[in-house]
């Protein structure tokens, strides 16, 4: 668990890491083989030629740059977020901060609809930019939740998708802005080192899968073996998506759900748009038979979101979830 310290996080700067790009505009069944390589090998990949249009993401990152841009006491109209609406440094319910402030809204367009009058002085506006977002990056997800389970040999390719298609679907979105280091010193000549703050603690997602995009600005990190912390090169022309936690668990351990973070920026303001896909409060989430065999026998119990989701909130940052479902 890390919580924002009081001091800067000074490291050697490690290396970059180069995640794996996948062209979703290539063959199909390649890119569902490399799909599945890349979630078993890192948790991450980066996908081009996704589908959603320039139009639509300018659109909500017009919408969150002007909200976030608001006076303190406008933003704080939004808030606190419990979960939903405008939050600043707490993170959950649990003692968490971090150097963020945020927005976070369940995807379901009356709940859109109702918090945007609190957010924008267009709260129409406001709406629309987000549902066309949001309606953009679940389809892009469907379409990675399908080929993932064509490259796993699930039976049923929309097992997984139907999941956050469901009209009960738990899914959030997310915008996070985070601040320029307020400890940003110039390192010495012999010595490459950064300074930073944390903004969003060390965490793994407890969704199926998390579509992320930011402005061209660095800050996430991947926990890779050996507990290095490693950054991930930003790329304004792609979409990260990670694993989740649920998505490990229904993968029968074969993809993994990483820890990372995100480290405030030397100069600049970072902004970051996610969306969390989630199944439904009461969908049942289990493995399916053609990932379980003798050589990899069934490591997870089956147990439905309402209950992953409240194991989540009553636990830090993190802390490890999927721990209490083994089976």
């Amino acid at each position: 668990m890390v919580v924002a310290p009081p001091n800067p996080v000074r490291s050697e700067k490690p290396e970059p890491i180069e995640l794996p790009v996948i062209d979703l505009s290539a063959d199909r069944s390649e890119v569902s083989k490399l799909i599945v390589k890349a979630c078993e090998q890192y948790g991450f990949f980066k996908a081009v030629h996704h589908g959603v249009s320039d139009d639509v993401i300018a659109a909500m990152e017009e919408e969150g740059l002007g909200f976030f841009t608001k006076p303190v006491c406008e933003k704080q109209r939004a808030g606190p977020a419990g979960p939903f609406g405008y939050g600043i440094k707490s993170i959950g319910f649990n003692g968490d901060s971090g150097e963020v402030e945020y927005l976070l809204l369940h995807t379901n367009p009356s709940s859109i609809s109702q918090l945007s009058h609190t957010i924008s002085d267009d709260p129409k506006k406001f709406s629309s930019a987000v549902s066309g977002y949001i309606e953009a990056v679940k389809r892009l997800a469907c379409e990675i939740l399908d080929l993932m389970a064509e490259g796993l040999g699930v039976h049923d390719p929309s097992l997984l998708s139907n999941m956050i298609r469901d009209v009960d679907s738990d899914s959030m979105f997310r915008l996070n802005r985070y601040p320029p280091s307020s400890f940003h010193t110039p390192p010495p000549p012999h010595r490459a080192t950064t300074s930073t703050e944390i903004g969003f603690g060390e965490h793994t997602d407890p969704q199926m899968l998390t579509i992320l995009r930011s402005n061209d600005v660095g800050g996430l990190q991947i926990c890779v073996a050996g507990g290095t912390w490693v950054p991930v090169t930003p790329d304004p022309t792609a979409f990260c998506i990670n694993v989740g936690d649920v998505l490990q668990a229904m993968t029968n351990g074969r993809f993994m759900s990483v820890r990372h973070r995100a480290l405030t920026n030397g100069f600049k303001y970072r902004m970051s748009m996610a969306y969390f896909g989630a199944p439904p409060p009461h969908a049942w989430l289990s493995v399916p038979p053609e990932l379980v065999t003798p050589h990899r026998p069934l490591l997870y119990r089956p147990f439905n979101w309402a209950e992953y989701k409240k194991a989540s909130y009553s636990l830090r940052l993190g802390d490890s979830r999927l721990q209490f479902f083994l089976k």
